[in-house]
């Protein structure tokens, strides 16, 4: 890696920031942080970026949305999506809007840095299949993606009462 790569963070949690911003200066990666779209969007035109690690969540905004956005201001800009929400959904979505790699916080820095290298080996595949809590959380987040993040649309496509898929969704984001 040399010293002219630099990198975009892009999180709504400035703590989170800081601390990988500062684990990354340790590997000799240079940062920038943003914590929404426009600071995001604003950088990669004034700096020149490399790498982009972009949260899935930022404060109420979808980093899927913004993600093609980057990558149209910068077309070879490499996007690796980190999130507390993991799902196969959303991580085929990241995928299919230019992504390079998805991961699922906590992460250490090696994780994120060898998140950018090429794939030589298939991953290893899951010893147990997933639980039916499991299923239902991809099944959700496959809906809730193809309805642009819309709560109303989601619990009428899947016949759930509005409230009943707000908790749901709440009681997920507690796991995290």
């Amino acid at each position: 890696m040399t010293t002219q790569e630099l990198w975009l963070l892009v999180d709504d949690d400035q703590a989170f920031l800081q601390v990988l911003a500062r684990s990354l200066s340790r590997q000799g990666i240079e940062t920038l942080c943003a914590s929404d779209a426009d600071s995001s969007l604003k950088a990669i035109s004034t700096q020149a970026v490399n790498r982009c690690v972009l949260d899935l969540n930022l404060a109420g905004e979808s980093g899927l949305q913004l993600l093609p956005e980057l990558l149209e201001q910068k077309p070879d800009l490499e996007v690796l999506v980190l999130t507390g929400y993991g799902s196969i959904a959303t991580a085929v979505e990241a995928m299919r809007r230019g992504a390079v790699n998805y991961l699922c916080k906590p992460v250490i820095v090696a994780q994120l840095m060898n998140g950018f290298e090429p794939l030589d080996a298939p991953p290893d595949l899951r010893p147990e299949p997933p639980s039916v809590e499991e299923m239902e959380w991809e099944h959700i987040q496959r809906v809730l993606n193809e309805h642009d993040g819309n709560i109303s649309a989601t619990a009428r496509a899947l016949n759930m009462h509005r409230r009943t898929l707000q908790r749901k969704l709440q009681k997920h984001s507690r796991w995290r």
